[in-house]
């Protein structure tokens, strides 16, 4: 497979490396960029964007990009704390007065971005169509009590981070997460990443691929505690999910972004270049390394490794060993993942359709990152 698009001559082993990935038999389809400062030095994208594989992956193909929507959610945020919006400090129940119930009047916005909030799940059943219903997916999580006492380890919130990051921002901003994403952020930059996405873009989106069997989230729903297990079954989800177009139109800030390599590169400019993109200041350099105070640190409830968290990023941890500590990352099921490297200057994205088994990257990311690192301390 030859890659379409662009590197700069230092960056030029990416595109062995990325290449290589489908030689493997690793990806299908996929996209990588990265940016230094407020230059793209690696654009690049191929493959095919259908198991099938009849339609390629273009220039233009979007693909859902599971929980590197967090990193979207979580830069919306700072972008408004920054702007004197939201306090981190500050109880969320200042700016959502329901969700003081349930014993939760001092969970504060901070908790709910570091995944500490105790809210990893709903405790009632829920469908997935409670949680294409905003408004019925918050007053559930306002009403209830927290899964283990606040702010005394992390749980990944996988899908309710969304919901509760995204209420604070509704609360402070009369707009919804998708809205303030776009018209803050996407819009202004020219990216191409949406949280709710429109029918025209149905077209672009490729088919995301099943990861192999056995391989899944609910491949061992035996050997969990229950904690773990309510997140993956409260409603259960299916990649078959991702194509329908109530889960596309919902606003799910933690789970059902679509962009690609490009658009996750280019919004995450902003953090990487200490509050610049494409020329546009959007924050201050102060405000975008908020991201890296960290919040929490020891054994992840939910993820049951060892996890070091700041407001709404990973850092660098046993999940994401041999990065600097002026780094942060999340990534998305299946591989997708979204990387910012303050100290260089550099973000870094990577999208793709041939899922593997796991919640946070894979070797194929790790992969092109460490390229990336190598291209750029090279003289």
């Amino acid at each position: 497979m030859h890659a379409e698009g662009f590197t700069t001559d230092k960056f030029a082993p990416l595109r062995e490396t990325f290449e290589g990935n489908f030689a493997s038999g690793a990806d299908i389809g996929a996209s990588v960029s990265v940016r230094v400062g407020d230059e793209t030095v690696v654009d690049l994208w191929g493959g095919h964007a259908d198991a099938g594989q009849t339609k390629l992956w273009v220039k233009d193909t979007i693909v859902n990009v599971y929980s590197t929507t967090k990193t979207m959610t979580a830069l919306t945020a700072l972008l408004l704390a920054d702007r004197g919006l939201i306090d981190f400090g500050a109880p969320v129940a200042k700016y959502w007065p329901e969700f003081a119930q349930g014993g939760k009047s001092r969970v504060t916005v901070a908790q709910i971005m570091s995944h500490s909030s105790g809210l990893s799940g709903w405790r009632e059943p829920v469908s997935k169509q409670d949680l294409y219903d905003w408004e019925r997916a918050v007053e559930l999580l306002a009403a209830q009590e927290p899964f283990w006492e606040p702010g005394t380890a992390s749980g990944y919130h996988a899908v309710t981070m969304g919901f509760l990051v995204g209420e604070v921002v509704r609360r402070v901003t009369g707009k919804s997460l998708g809205t303030v994403f776009r018209e803050e952020i996407a819009e202004p930059l020219g990216a191409d990443f949406w949280i709710g996405l429109p029918p025209s873009e149905d077209d672009r989106v490729a088919e995301l691929i099943e990861p192999p069997k056995g391989t899944g989230l609910d491949a061992n729903l035996d050997a969990l505690n229950e904690i773990q297990k309510n997140w993956i079954v409260n409603p259960l989800f299916s990649v078959d999910d991702s194509k329908t177009r109530g889960w596309r139109a919902a606003e799910l800030g933690a789970s059902n972004g679509q962009g690609n390599a490009r658009s996750i590169a280019l919004v995450h400019t902003i953090l990487a270049n200490g509050g610049v993109a494409n020329g546009k200041r959007f924050m201050s350099e102060a405000g975008c390394r908020k991201a890296l105070e960290l919040q929490m640190e020891g054994t992840d409830l939910i993820l049951a490794q060892p996890a070091r968290i700041g407001l709404g990023f990973g850092l660098a941890s046993g999940m994401m060993p041999g990065i600097n500590d002026s780094t942060m990352f999340w990534g998305g099921y299946g591989g997708s993942i979204a990387i910012i490297d303050m100290q260089n200057r550099m973000s870094f994205g990577y999208a793709m359709n041939k899922m593997a088994g796991t919640t946070m990257g894979d070797m194929r990311a790790l992969g092109l990152f460490t390229t990336a690192l190598q291209a750029m301390s090279a003289t």
